[in-house]
């Protein structure tokens, strides 16, 4: 069955760093449009990018736009995030997405 692992979260201050990554098994990965997609705390989900399967067309969100980029690595079905300039609004937990199915994401905390 389809499985997505999400991990690379935690806390950071604004301006940091983190890459997020997320392995998928279950299916053929590189076939696959990916995205990524996060939930703020009391709001519902919110994309954030996609990639397409050859990882040569991305698109992303305009609040993330130029501080993220979205990648992959099919050879090791994975997918990656690197989230740059984080703020304190990007506080969120953050899950990879194949056509609705996520694993169990990822805390990102932007505090100081």
């Amino acid at each position: 069955q389809v499985q997505l692992v999400e991990s690379g979260g935690g806390l950071v201050q604004p301006g940091g760093s983190l890459r997020l990554s997320c392995a998928a098994s279950g299916f053929t990965f590189r076939r696959y449009t990916m995205s990524w997609v996060r939930q703020p705390p009391g709001k519902g989900l919110e994309w954030v990018s996609n990639i397409n399967s050859a990882g040569d067309s991305t698109t992303y969100a305009d609040s993330v736009k130029g501080r993220f980029t979205i990648s992959r690595d099919n050879a090791k079905n994975t997918l990656y995030l690197q989230m740059n300039s984080l703020k304190p609004e990007d506080t969120a937990v953050y899950y990879c997405d194949q056509a609705g199915r996520r694993g169990q994401g990822t805390q990102v905390t932007v505090s100081s």
